[in-house]
């Protein structure tokens, strides 16, 4: 009786010594798969990376947001400068990567040349449309890295004076006066920016643009000292944008 219960006791010992290392080496294989995650609704996905994105993207809404925006830059440019422009513009949000916006402002300009005399004035709106993608990992953070496209466009009349033409034969002179000169233009724009949230719904926006001309209607006077929207005529293709910006 006493031999029987011995072999029952080695028998235990035995069996307990051939299941542990079986279950540790199931719960290593196990370990050693691929990361899942699982969410309610039996969703499995392959890596955590790929399971933050998707929660992301269910966090981020198709609309995402509106937002308005005003150029402290052009204000400012206008208000020191011969010429600036006031401009606002209206974006929209999609899924914290797309940003739909359109631009538009008055351009004005009142400047007489020193060494020519020539008085240029023009007072007229512009529009631009495009399209910004955030290349920020963080898309839900509200600190932004753009990159865009824009189409700009505008039509405006602008008057050209300066001093009398003198005829050296005849001795006689002719007014140099042009009113309501009739012109316009169209171009391109690369645009990177960088946009912080300041508080809540409101943000900074920085944009550096690279402009690039695509048609000009030219009058009789010659190209236009200035451009609406665009700059000096014969100035650097380069500008730039300084924003405030409010979420609505």
């Amino acid at each position: 009786m006493m031999t029987l219960k011995i072999s029952r006791y080695i028998f235990v010992l035995l069996l307990s010594s051939l299941t542990v290392p079986l279950a540790g080496q199931v719960a290593g294989a196990e370990d050693n798969r691929p990361a899942e995650k699982q969410e309610k609704g039996g969703v499995r996905y392959a890596s955590r990376e790929e399971a933050a994105a998707a929660l992301r993207k269910k966090t981020s809404p198709l609309l995402a947001g509106v937002s308005v925006s005003f150029d402290v830059a052009g204000a400012v440019m206008a208000a020191v400068s011969p010429y600036g422009q006031m401009e606002a513009a209206c974006r929209l949000n999609l899924r914290n990567r797309f940003f739909p916006i359109v631009e538009t402002g008055i351009g004005l300009s009142d400047h007489t040349d020193e060494s020519t005399e020539l008085h240029y004035k023009t007072k007229a709106p512009y529009f631009r449309v495009g399209c910004d993608y955030n290349l920020a990992r963080d898309v839900t953070s509200g600190n932004r890295i753009f990159a865009g496209l824009r189409y700009a466009f505008t039509s405006y009349k602008y008057d050209l004076e300066g001093p009398p033409i003198v005829d050296p034969v005849w001795d006689t002179s002719m007014p140099f006066s042009f009113k309501d000169v009739s012109a316009g233009a169209q171009w391109a724009e690369v645009v990177f920016g960088l946009e912080a949230k300041v508080w809540s719904f409101f943000h900074l926006g920085w944009s550096f643009r690279y402009r690039l001309r695509l048609h000009e209607k030219t009058p009789v006077t010659g190209n236009a000292w200035y451009v609406p929207g665009y700059g000096k005529s014969d100035g650097h293709a380069l500008g730039g944008t300084f924003c405030l910006i409010f979420d609505i």
